[in-house]
């Protein structure tokens, strides 16, 4: 929870002076937590929940602060509630398949992990260009 704090406050000061491009920078540093977390001993183990804590601080600030630029004010609440809401099915949906890939292979979950991760990527590029964001 200290790096998903400490990475909204710089990536947040980032948003302000760069753009959105720099989500992506937050959200390609986050996909690479697995890997750390679950075949690392300590040290790198600390260094995936870091990871982690930027790829969270990242989806918890600056994806909210740019829907706020690119939703019509009197939609916003609506916005939120529909993002908030997909943003937990789908996090309940991973968490669910990785619960169940832990039990079966470690190195299939990270790949599960990593792989979804870096494949929403693109998505969100298409996305933000529709938007005009990026």
């Amino acid at each position: 929870m200290a790096a998903g704090g400490i990475s909204s406050l710089i990536f947040g000061r980032l948003l302000d002076k760069i753009g959105p491009k720099v989500m992506l920078v937050a959200f390609f540093l986050g996909a690479f937590f697995a890997p750390f977390v679950f075949f690392g001993k300590f040290f790198f183990a600390t260094i995936g929940m870091i990871l982690w804590g930027i790829g969270l601080g990242a989806q918890e600030s600056l994806l909210k602060a740019t829907l706020a630029n690119v939703i019509p004010r009197d939609k916003r609440s609506t916005a939120f509630g529909v993002f908030d809401t997909g943003f937990g099915i789908a996090w309940f949906l991973g968490s669910a398949i990785m619960g169940i890939l832990y039990a079966k292979s470690l190195l299939a979950l990270v790949i599960f992990s990593v792989v979804l991760q870096i494949a929403a990527l693109p998505l969100f590029i298409i996305a933000s260009k529709k938007q005009k964001i990026i």
